[in-house]
């Protein structure tokens, strides 16, 4: 038997001199608490998650071989109701990363007015290196290590980067066997067969639309014939790039982590499909040409939806960005430094705690119907996430006009007011 430990496994921060998602979270509140006049207790207590936890997964790899992956649950505040917050595989996790997609989920919660607290989990892994059946035994163990924590009344995961409704099945499964019985409510994202909702695959891509469609309307953008490129083709940017395309926007440009592709007249996006569903990437599609992601991210679009991951818009390479429109799909995909450039240069940036929202309403559905035991039709589900992602677009834009801020400023100073408002009505203990 060999035992290995795979990739670089310390529950560590991020390495120096690497962009750390913590550090722009955190610039974020300190912007929000101080426009909000709130002093440093409240922006230490903010700051600072609640309750971490670090875990060895142990993990015997299908030939036999023992391997140690490094797995993490954080959950940044529960002032406004139970924990929420996706559940990662990826080979880029670090303890500070997930520090700062649980505080991102707080906004996201309290901006769009869902009952919850942020958390956020990861496993470092890079889960195509791994058999389905190892993906499970990790899920089981890792759900073992951290079970006291969650639970319908306390923490409740969901998919993300590179899980997937099968692993929140092995989640809801592994946590019910502990309880003795099924607790549906333990997870979201889960199949529709399992008590998932109807609509909850695709609910963060249609948020996205929902915004986007929104925000290119507030610039006076006429949405048939404009155009869109589409950073990340996983499971936001490619439903996103097929509801843009449903709605007469040409998208001009795609990519994935293999490579991109453009047509200036506007790619066929369920042939794209098609051709992902067979080959596994957008790279080689008949279709279009092949550009690097830095041309995707500087094309000449009205509107450009990031939905990778964090830190792709940076300082140094905002002053290229020429879509009219920003609207972040995936988390954190602006740093504060092109913040900024871009807002100096009049492009409006739609930040990812109101435009990839859609997700977490779905999942509060979900969480609602499983404690229920009654589940919605998919046009209840789409109408009440248009109604709530709508709604939460007005009252940011409508804010943001009042004190001429940026959204992503207005969006923030909302979200934390709510919080920080929940959190002294409930006062300190003991």
């Amino acid at each position: 038997m060999t035992v290995t430990t795979g990739a670089p496994q310390a529950p560590a921060t991020e390495a120096p001199g690497a962009l750390n998602p913590l550090d722009d979270a955190r610039s974020q509140l300190r912007e929000a608490t101080t426009i909000l006049g709130y002093d440093d207790g409240v922006y230490n207590v903010l700051a600072t998650p609640r309750r971490e936890v670090t875990v060895g997964i142990p993990l015997r790899r299908d030939n036999g071989d023992i391997e140690l992956l490094i797995g993490h649950r954080v959950q940044h505040n529960v002032s406004r109701g139970p924990a929420k917050g996706g559940l990662r595989y990826s080979p880029d996790v670090t303890l500070d990363e997930v520090r700062a997609l649980a505080m991102w989920m707080t906004w996201k919660c309290a901006l769009l007015d869902v009952p919850y607290g942020g958390a956020k989990g990861g496993v470092r892994i890079d889960p195509r290196q791994y058999s389905t059946a190892e993906l499970e035994r990790v899920t089981r163990r890792y759900t073992s290590e951290i079970s006291p924590l969650i639970g319908p009344a306390h923490d409740i995961p969901a998919p993300d980067v590179g899980t997937d409704e099968n692993t929140m099945a092995w989640l809801m499964d592994t946590y019910s066997v502990q309880k003795g019985h099924t607790v549906l409510g333990v997870t979201t994202g889960k199949p529709v067969s399992l008590g998932g909702s109807l609509g909850r695959a695709t609910a963060t891509s249609r948020g996205v639309v929902h915004v986007a469609l929104a925000a290119m309307r507030s610039r006076d953008i006429t949405i048939d014939g404009s155009t869109a490129a589409v950073q990340g083709f996983g499971k936001v940017g490619s439903h996103a790039a097929r509801f843009l395309f449903d709605e007469g926007v040409r998208v001009v440009a795609v990519s994935d982590q293999y490579g991109a592709v453009a047509n200036a007249t506007g790619l066929d996006v369920p042939a794209l499909e098609d051709h992902v569903a067979a080959t596994g990437s957008v790279v080689g599609f008949p279709g279009g040409v092949e550009i690097s992601g830095a041309d995707l991210l500087e094309s000449d679009v009205d509107l450009l939806v990031p939905a990778a991951v964090e830190g792709v818009i940076t300082g140094a390479n905002a002053h290229k960005i020429r879509a009219k429109v920003v609207v972040e799909g995936a988390n954190g995909p602006t740093t504060p430094e092109a913040d900024l450039v871009l807002g100096d240069a009049g492009r409006l940036v739609v930040p990812d705690i109101l435009a990839n929202a859609g997700g977490v309403i779905v999942s509060y559905f979900e969480w609602v119907q499983a404690n229920q035991a009654y589940w919605w039709r998919a046009d209840e589900v789409e109408s009440r996430l248009a109604e709530r992602m709508l709604t939460a677009w007005d009252e940011v834009a409508a804010h943001a006009a009042k004190l001429n801020l940026p959204l992503r400023t207005a969006a923030t100073c909302l979200a934390v007011e709510r919080v920080a408002q929940a959190a002294q009505l409930r006062g300190l203990y003991p």
